[in-house]
């Protein structure tokens, strides 16, 4: 039987590459650590990891913790501090998952790169200017967002699909929302959620192990962790609207076209199934589409912690005549049509290819954050993919009820 091997696949090519494993450490306050060791790299990489992300924003609130994020290194200073003191760099990224600080230096700036990282965490300054500006920077990306067709849509369907669950609610809030956030709500979701024991450090490039552990005691070692425990667990959402969404497009002349199900959880026993499969949707998707009509054809199977979504989507410049031609039977028939061998190898091949591409240091938190089993090929037991496990997933699918959204310039027809 043809199988495919996905993470430990991916994992095992990216290992032999690299030619080592993590060296795993474990502070006192609970901080996990991960280190890679490249005496050839020109730069020294940390990438540190909250797990918690916007699925614990508090309803009505949508927002408080990218705007947490964001107060880590609240202004344009402390970024270029990174690029012209330490000839490196620094991002900082919020999911519905987890908060994430990845950051470079120059090997000679290795230390002091863990001081400015460990105090930002460690002791953020949240007070009611700062979050004033990180307010105000916010709405005004939200405002420019507002008018791009594609977010509108996208936002339309996690919100039919998914209502107040967190999933169905905005990582960067709304206008509504963030007007209602104060600094006191920062400091609440600082004391929950950024802890020692609720993150993973990962260093990785040139540097010195013994003295990259001896920073982490000093810098990271008074980093408290949590006194209590919050458990990712959420009310299931109501099941979904079917009727199609129809809603006036921020952008005249451009129409977007959603079709949105329910996805599957990182842990989910189906979830590499379902990457081949929406790998399968996406490439029949672009097959039936006229380039010629649409543009931007994609599938995107979002998993977390909890399950996700599987999102189809395109644009097209024409009106869109649901009477004459309903787009979810488009979805519908790409779905349901019988999957052939042929398919089923392409998507692998593709899936693996673009597994393939992604570091040891995104595979190892993700472990973490997850709670997947081991990457580390030597003792993690593969889960193989048959062709059997890819239609079975289909037919799941099948059962599942989806939401189609259009956003259209042309009023609704009656």
């Amino acid at each position: 039987m043809f199988t495919l091997v996905l993470f430990q696949v991916a994992a095992q090519f990216i290992i032999g590459q690299t030619g080592n494993r993590p060296k795993q450490e474990k502070l006192l306050n609970g901080l996990k650590v991960l280190m890679w060791n490249d005496p050839k790299a020109d730069k020294v990489r940390v990438t540190l990891r909250i797990h918690s992300g916007s699925a614990f924003d508090p309803q009505g609130k949508e927002g408080v913790m990218k705007m947490l994020s964001e107060n880590l290194f609240p202004n344009e200073a402390a970024r270029e501090f990174f690029i012209e003191d330490l000839n490196g760099s620094l991002d900082v990224q919020t999911t519905y998952d987890y908060i994430q600080i990845n950051a470079s230096a120059k090997p000679e700036s290795f230390l002091t790169m863990m001081e400015t990282i460990a105090t930002a965490v460690a002791n953020p300054q949240i007070d009611k200017e700062t979050t004033a500006k990180l307010r105000a920077a916010l709405l005004a990306r939200i405002y420019g967002l507002e008018s791009d067709p594609g977010y509108v849509a996208d936002r339309a369907a996690a919100a039919r699909l998914f209502g107040t669950f967190p999933y169905g609610r905005p990582i960067l809030g709304t206008t509504g929302s963030l007007l209602k956030i104060e600094f006191a709500d920062l400091l609440d979701a600082r004391q929950r959620f950024l802890t020692a024991d609720n993150a993973t450090v990962a260093i990785s490039g040139n540097f010195d192990r013994s003295l990259a552990l001896k920073a982490l005691r000093r810098y990271f070692g008074g980093w408290l962790k949590s006194d209590r425990k919050v458990p990712s667990t959420f009310r299931q959402p109501e099941e979904p609207l079917t009727a199609v969404l129809e809603l006036p497009s921020p952008s005249p002349g451009t129409a977007e076209v959603r079709y949105a199900f329910r996805g599957v959880s990182r842990e989910d026993k189906d979830f590499a199934a379902s990457l081949v499969f929406t790998q399968i949707f996406e490439n029949r998707l672009k097959n039936r589409l006229p380039s010629g009509q649409f543009s931007n054809i994609f599938v995107h199977n979002e998993s977390h912690t909890l399950p996700g979504i599987v999102t189809a989507g395109y644009t097209s410049s024409g009106v869109i005549d649901i009477k004459k031609n309903e787009p979810g039977g488009l979805f519908r028939k790409s779905l349901s049509d019988p999957i052939s061998d042929a398919e089923i190898t392409a998507a692998k091949t593709a899936v693996l290819s673009s597994r393939s591409g992604n570091d040891p240091v995104t595979l190892w938190l993700d472990a973490h954050t997850y709670q997947t089993a081991n990457i580390d090929p030597d003792s993690a037991t593969p889960d193989d993919v048959s062709f059997a496990d890819v239609r079975a997933y289909a037919e799941r699918v099948l059962k599942l009820p989806a939401v189609t959204v259009i956003l259209s310039s042309v009023p609704k027809t009656n």
